[in-house]
Parts: structure tokens; sequence; C-alpha cells
């Protein structure tokens, strides 16, 4: 044994040591890209290959084809790479611009101070049903176009196709309003830039943010929300100390406000007529919803976000508009008109300048600054993953569903980036009408948008139960369930009824000419008609029905951390 090994030993082969001084070359491998390639391939098409046609020949025609459009949804080639604390700070303040800090202004001195409080209650109270049901739907069904895709697959594709334009087109409608109240923002310093230069840095930064990864648009919202929300916090409890008299020449301000001139102004007219500003102030609510396609963990993330919603609403809307409906009275000169954008006349701003502290006006209109910026990159966010969306169910243009393999929608950030060029109507004879008819367009878009999401989410639970599955099988489920979609879908249908009134005779109508009435309806209620005809049409082209309870696809898209075993260890955990 011995004498074979010490052979073995003596058979192998020796190898010297190297005395070379000359370092080895390591040959470049093919495959290998350089850094210009590797960024133009980032941009190249991230394809699905088991996308399919949503519209397809039938005998009479084009149809609809609802399970290859939930199909495309499901299988959004959009990456996920938001995390829990991105969504929790865009659902806490990234809607927190133009309607809250500017256009809560001229809905002060049309309703007084009671009025635009119990509008921005009511919403809060209709959100906070509607966020619920979202959050169910959207963590249950973790989509590209959350609930545009929900309305298309639980109601109608005709009114999915028209809830969905109406709500991008209110994005992309918002981007170029938040600019131009941006570069108005800037001019409280009487800056010598002129407004043309610093509309077009402001549309680059936005697009800047965008055409990155949605990583990089999470950070940036999260660190514009933190200073929102700091901001809003620091200016309540500003408003409680100018309000006891710690202002240098307000004195104690208490509730005289309130009583001259007085807590409401227009009767029960003027607060209808406040209803479309606290409905655009809380408009980008759903984002959250709209999210949840490219957050990591959306059965943890969303359900967290959602449930902080009620804080949100309850001390960044209701009691800062209490506090400012103390501190401003209804008939100060300097509250925005109709037809103004002078930033300058944020009740925000007022307050402070009433109080005679200098220098925090300044701060504040900082803060609405950022605040507007932040809203206009939510905007295009928004806007493109709609359009994305729409076009992956053959509700839009083909080409808008192109996603580069960063999970970037290129032809839809363009798209919206061309429309936010309508900024520059503010360097235009036509800024005052141009700022009002882009609110009339989307203020009430938002009203459909939720009204359709709670009711969509009682045909959810109604399908959900009657095909066989049980309400403990969902990862989360609504605390108010279909009783708060219910109420929302009332009281909404009830805000439109009371838009249309005001619409229809406005306050001090009775001296308004025929023309002016109808310019009025329009500026009101311009949602209402795109909504309708858009539902019409796509109807009468594609012959789409009311999709019947029995044959709403539950499966496709489905959380797929639903499967049997987890399920079966819930129960055990909830019994």
């Amino acid at each position: 044994m011995m004498d074979k090994e010490s052979d073995f030993m003596e058979s192998a082969t020796q190898y010297s040591a190297s005395t070379s001084t000359v370092t080895p070359l390591i040959a470049r491998p093919q495959t290998a890209r350089s850094l210009p390639q590797r960024a133009l391939d980032g941009f190249r098409r991230q394809s699905d290959p088991y996308a399919e046609e949503a519209i397809k020949m039938g005998v009479h025609g084009r149809v609809f084809d609802a399970r290859a459009a939930a199909h495309n949804t499901a299988g959004s080639p959009l990456v996920r790479r938001l995390k829990g604390r991105h969504l929790q700070m865009i659902a806490l303040g990234g809607s927190i611009g133009t309607g809250l800090f500017i256009g809560s202004g001229s809905a002060l001195s049309m309703g007084g101070p009671a009025s635009l409080l119990i509008a921005f209650i009511l919403f809060g109270s209709v959100l906070f049903c509607t966020l619920h049901a979202l959050g169910e739907m959207a963590v249950t069904f973790p989509v590209a176009g959350s609930f545009s895709a929900f309305v298309t697959r639980f109601m109608d594709p005709a009114w999915g196709f028209a809830i969905g334009w109406n709500y991008a087109l209110q994005w992309l409608v918002t981007l170029p309003l938040e600019i131009m109240s941006a570069a108005i923002a800037l001019d409280f310093w009487d800056s010598p830039i002129p407004q043309w230069i610093s509309i077009s840095i402001f549309l680059i930064f936005i697009l800047a943010i965008n055409f990155c990864s949605v990583k990089t648009f999470g950070e940036a919202e999260y660190a514009f929300s933190i200073l929102k929300v700091v901001a809003v916090i620091g200016f309540i409890l500003l408003g409680v100390i100018i309000n006891c008299g710690g202002g240098q020449d307000s004195g104690y301000i208490g509730g005289k406000f309130w009583r001259d001139p007085g807590a409401f102004h227009n009767g029960f007219k003027g607060f209808a007529s406040v209803l479309v500003t606290a409905a655009f102030s809380f408009s980008g609510t759903e984002l959250v919803g709209l999210a949840a396609a490219e957050t990591h963990n959306p059965s943890k993330s969303l359900p967290t976000a959602i449930k902080q919603v009620f804080w949100r609403i309850v001390l960044f809307y209701v009691v800062s508009i209490l506090v400012m409906g103390l501190l401003v009275p209804y008939t100060s000169p300097e509250l925005i008109s109709q037809d103004s954008v002078d930033s300058k006349a944020s009740p925000f701003i007022i307050a402070i300048k009433d109080a005679g502290i200098s220098g925090l006006d300044s701060v504040m209109n900082a803060v609405v600054m950022v605040a507007v910026l932040s809203v206009a990159n939510s905007s295009m966010y928004g806007a493109s993953r709609t359009l994305a969306a729409l076009a992956e169910q053959g509700q839009a243009p083909r080409i808008l569903a192109y996603v580069d393999r960063k999970g970037r929608p290129l032809v839809s950030i363009g798209i919206a980036s061309a429309v936010g060029l309508l900024a520059y109507l503010k360097v235009s004879s036509v800024s005052g009408p141009a700022f009002t008819w882009l609110t009339a367009i989307s203020g009430l878009s938002s009203v459909f948008t939720w009204l359709s999401i709670c009711y969509a989410h009682i045909r959810f639970r109604k399908a959900w139960l009657r095909q066989g599955n049980l309400l403990s099988d969902l990862i989360y489920r609504s605390p108010i369930g279909t009783v708060g979609s219910w109420i929302g879908t009332v009281a909404l249908s009830l805000v439109l009824i009371a838009q249309f009134w005001v619409a229809v005779s406005p306050v001090g109508g009775s001296s308004y000419s025929p023309s002016e009435i109808a310019i009025n309806f329009f500026e009101l209620y311009l949602a209402f008609p795109v909504a309708i005809l858009s539902w019409l049409g796509y109807k009468l082209v594609y012959k789409t029905q009311w999709i019947s309870i029995e044959d709403i696809d539950l499966k496709s898209g489905r959380n797929e951390f639903e499967h049997e075993l987890i399920r079966n260890r819930m129960r055990v955990d909830r019994s």
C-alpha cells in the first residue's frame, strides 16, 4: 500500500514556481458591454412574452376581451422598487398642494370658514371609506392601473375606459397647473428671473425625477412629504399661538371672525360651491393604490399606509382648515379671486402677514412652492402609469404601454411632459382663465374616481362571496366593509347633484347672462360630460356589457401571497 502511494507521488507532475514579472492580461469577455451600451439597453423595451391583445376581431367587429385585459395588467413589466416608507409618506402628504394652500382662499371667500370646514370633513369621511375599499382590492390584486383596472374588471369595460381616461386627464392637466403655481410662488420674492425660465426649470426638474427609476420618484416624494408634513404641523402650532394673542399686531382673536363677518357665506349654495375645491384638495390620496403595482411586498406596505389616512385627514386638512378659518375672515380683500393665480393671497400666508410676523411669510411661501412641485411630480407619475395601464387593457394606443427594462413607461412619460408645456400659458394674457379651466377639468374627476372605487368594491365583495371565497381569505379586509362603500357611493352621488345645482344656478346667478351661466356650468361640471361621452363612445364602438357577478375574474393578478398554505395558517391564527 505504501509502495503504491510513493509511486503515485513520484509520477505526479511537478510544477515550478513562475519567475515572470509580467502581469498576465485578462481578456475582455465578448459579451461585456460598455457604459454607453448599458445606458442605452436600459431604454429597451421590457417585453412580456405572455401579453395578449385586449381588442380582438369578433363576428360583429372589434370586441373587448376582458380576460386578456386582466391578464395584461397582472403581468405588467413595471418593477417593484417602492418601499413601505415611500408608500406611507405618499399617503400622508403626497397631494398637499395647490388645493389646500391656494385654492382654499377662493373657497373661503365663497362659502365662509364653517362651510369650508364642513366640506373638508365631508370629503375626509368619504375618503376614509374609499381608501379602505381601495386598499382591500389593491392588496388582493396589486395590478397596474389599480382602480381603472378594477372598474373594468368588476363593473363595465366602457366605464373603466371613461374613468381611466378621466383620471389620466385629471393628472395631465394638473401638471401644468402646479408648474404655473410654482412659478407664481417664486414671484413672491420679486424674483428677476422671467417666468418662462422658471417654468422651464421646474418642468426639467420634474421630468428628470420621473425619467429616473421609480425608486427615485419614491425618494423625492418621501423628502417632499416630510417637508410638507412638518410645515403643516408648524402652521397649526403657529396658528394656535396667533389665535391666542401671540402675534405682534393681531392680539387675541378666538372665534371673532366666525361671529363677524360670520361662519357662513351665501348659505347652502355657498357650501355647495366649495365642494369642488375640497375635492381638488384631496385628489391624489388614491395614488397609494396606483403605486401598489410598483411596491415591494404590498401585502404589508399598503395596509400600513392606508391605516394612516385617518390621521392625515384629521391633522393635515381638517385642523389646518379650522385654524386658517379662525385667522382669516372671508371678507379679506387679499383672498384669491376665482380667475387669479396670485399665490401671495394664499390664506396661510395672509394669516402670518396679518399677525405681523416678519420673515415667516417667506418661509411659508417656500413651502407652498415645494408643495406644488411635489404634486406636479405626483401628477406625472399618476398620468404616465394610468396611460400605460389603459394601453395594456386595449383602451389606449398600444405604444403607450411601452415600459423599458428599468420599469419606466417612457412614451406615457413623454406624453405627460408634452401636456406639461401648457404651463407656458402663464406668460400669456389668458393665465387666469387657464388656471380656472385646468382646475375645472381636474376637480370633479376625483369625485367620479372615488365613486367608481366604492361601487367596484361592492361588486368585488359580492363576487368574492358568490364564487365560494371567505372574507377571512382576504389578506387585508376593510374594517368598515361594504357599509363604508355604500356610504361613499351615496355621499358622492349627492355631491354630484349639489354641484350640478350650483353649476346651473350659481351664487349671484340672477345677474348672469345665459352665456355666463353656460360658462359657469362648464367651469364647474366639465368632467361630467367628458366622462359620459367617453363611456357612450366606447360602449357603442366595442359593444361592451355590464359584467355579471359570476363572470368577474378573481384569478388574474391575484396576490401570490394568497396560496393555500398561507391562507390556512391565517385562518388558524385568527381562530
